[in-house]
């Protein structure tokens, strides 16, 4: 729902319960300090989510082999805070690594590979190699498109595709994904949900570049609203949100 903040206090909550109750090396404690790493990844505190995660996985490495799924799912999340954090070659090597332990437990066409390559493709975007980024969202898309999977995921690859061919200038094509996406999260999502905010915002900057400016700055507004009520102030999503504002503003 976006409600990073109860989301944390709930978590804390548990979390605290499960210290006392638990040896320092159960697993219910790693998936424990996974989940509030999650959500400090939400709230833009990569830091904070980074410190949690490698608690979980010093817990998992005692008590795991290491091709569990378990490990799959927090080299992904270190693959999402090191993108955050701008450090594509790390994020790359952990959605590799991701990758390489779905191989070994999950069949062919598993939704969980949709997700790792449509986040591969989205790094290699950030590091302006368009080809292979198109080339792996294709191939989360042949999954996610016929084999029942979450449409929410399904969405997040229509947005990374979107912002690639946005990059490449290809705003037609760009705008055709954005607004398949777009589609599904306000089906999915409350109003105020920030994954809407992230839509609102690449499809201002796609207006902003084809010089709509009122329509670029209709979607940034939105996007501030939902960043200014859910997001923390520092949250990277919001500081971007006002910048391309006042870009736009300037324009106008």
């Amino acid at each position: 729902m976006g409600e990073y903040s109860k989301a944390l206090e709930y978590y804390e909550k548990s979390h605290k319960i499960l210290e006392i109750s638990l040896p320092p090396t159960h697993p219910n404690l790693a998936t424990s300090y996974n989940n509030i790493g999650l959500v400090y990844n939400n709230m833009g505190e990569y830091s904070k989510a980074l410190e949690y995660y490698e608690k979980a996985i010093k817990i998992w490495e005692i008590s795991l082999p290491p091709s569990h799924p378990n490990f799959a799912a927090t080299y992904n999340q270190f693959g999402k805070v090191y993108r955050g954090l701008k450090e594509y070659s790390k994020a790359l090597s952990y959605f590799e690594k991701c990758l390489e332990i779905d191989r070994k437990n999950l069949p062919e066409k598993h939704p969980d590979f949709g997700i790792t390559y449509s986040n591969i493709g989205d790094v290699h975007r950030l590091m302006g190699d368009y080809e292979r980024a198109l080339a792996f969202h294709q191939k989360a898309l042949n999954i996610q498109e016929n084999v029942q999977c979450n449409p929410l995921d399904c969405a997040t690859t229509y947005m990374n595709l979107g912002e690639t061919y946005r990059e490449m200038k290809d705003y037609t094509t760009a705008l055709t994904h954005y607004q398949k996406g777009l589609k599904i999260r306000e089906e999915k999502l409350a109003k105020t949900h920030p994954a809407l905010a992230v839509v609102y915002h690449n499809m201002s900057k796609l207006y902003f570049s084809t010089q709509k400016y009122s329509m670029a700055m209709k979607y940034v507004q939105q996007a501030v609203e939902i960043g200014q009520e859910k997001l923390p102030a520092t949250h990277p999503h919001l500081v971007e949100y006002r910048e391309t504002f006042e870009k736009i503003r300037k324009k106008q």
